[in-house]
């Protein structure tokens, strides 16, 4: 009688050895094990040993840019004098001064507070071809945004560089015209200002704005002009933005409008 075959299924083919717990759970040949599906493609030790969590989302920046957008900001600050008195030939009497100071946009302003985030410089310029301006000779925009390294802050630079026959009036056109953008109103009327140190007279008014959604936001907005730069500077926070118009302290806005106008004003050449 034949003795039947050995059943495969019933015995291991071979010995059975524990499995080594330093062992890969991958075999090695010669490539790696992919990301689980939906992970961003990238080194297996990135977020620490093996593939970990995700990375963590954005810091959330909703409150910073809830309290005013770019969009109104470059309404708010527009080089208004251009749009109210623009002539052909300008006006005669008192000559133009010589052009000696330039606007510049540096990449950090109030001794780094602040981080150049977008230049609108070109974008004005645009703008302001072809036209020609009774106070203003050969105008050159400086138009820039800036946000605060340490807190939630915004602080925006909007003028031009040329040559000015009449500054205060200059300085006075730049704020007037932020009262007349869709959405904002000035709540405290434009204030002089001679902060410590200043060789130029610093104007200040606070504005209130339209939030998406309703409600307004607190603007301060400062101004300076001389011979050749005419700026206007406008600095909030998300405390500032909810504070009451008549609460902002604009003495201390003047003294931060002096600095950025020795840090933005340079000489020519």
């Amino acid at each position: 009688m034949s003795t039947p075959p050995p059943n495969p299924y019933s015995q291991p083919q071979y010995p059975q050895q524990p499995y080594p717990q330093q062992q890969p759970p991958y075999p090695q040949q010669g490539y790696a094990p992919q990301p689980p599906a939906g992970y961003p493609h990238a080194q297996p030790q990135q977020y620490g040993g093996g593939w970990g969590a995700p990375p963590p989302p954005p810091k959330n920046k909703g409150p910073m840019i809830a309290l005013i957008t770019v969009a109104s900001l470059a309404g708010i600050f527009a080089i208004s004098w251009f749009g109210n008195n623009v002539v052909g030939g300008g006006s005669s009497g008192t000559a133009f001064p010589a052009a000696e100071y330039e606007l510049t946009l540096p990449a950090t302003l109030l001794d780094g507070e602040y981080k150049l985030s977008d230049d609108q410089s070109a974008k004005h310029q645009e703008k302001l071809a072809g036209t020609s301006e009774a106070n203003i000779r050969d105008a050159k925009a400086a138009v820039g945004q800036y946000l605060s390294t340490s807190a939630s802050g915004v602080l925006i630079v909007s003028g031009m560089h040329g040559r000015i026959k009449n500054p205060d009036e200059a300085r006075t056109k730049i704020l007037g015209g932020a009262g007349k953008s869709d959405g904002s109103t000035i709540v405290v009327p434009p204030k002089d200002f001679t902060p410590a140190g200043s060789e130029v007279t610093i104007t200040c008014q606070v504005l209130t704005t339209e939030q998406t959604g309703g409600g307004t936001n607190t603007l301060p907005m400062c101004a300076w002009a001389d011979a050749n730069t005419n700026v206007a500077v406008g600095l909030t926070t998300v405390r500032i933005s909810k504070q009451s118009p008549e609460e902002v302290d604009l003495k201390s806005m003047a003294e931060a409008t002096v600095k950025i106008r020795a840090e933005m004003r340079k000489p020519l050449g």
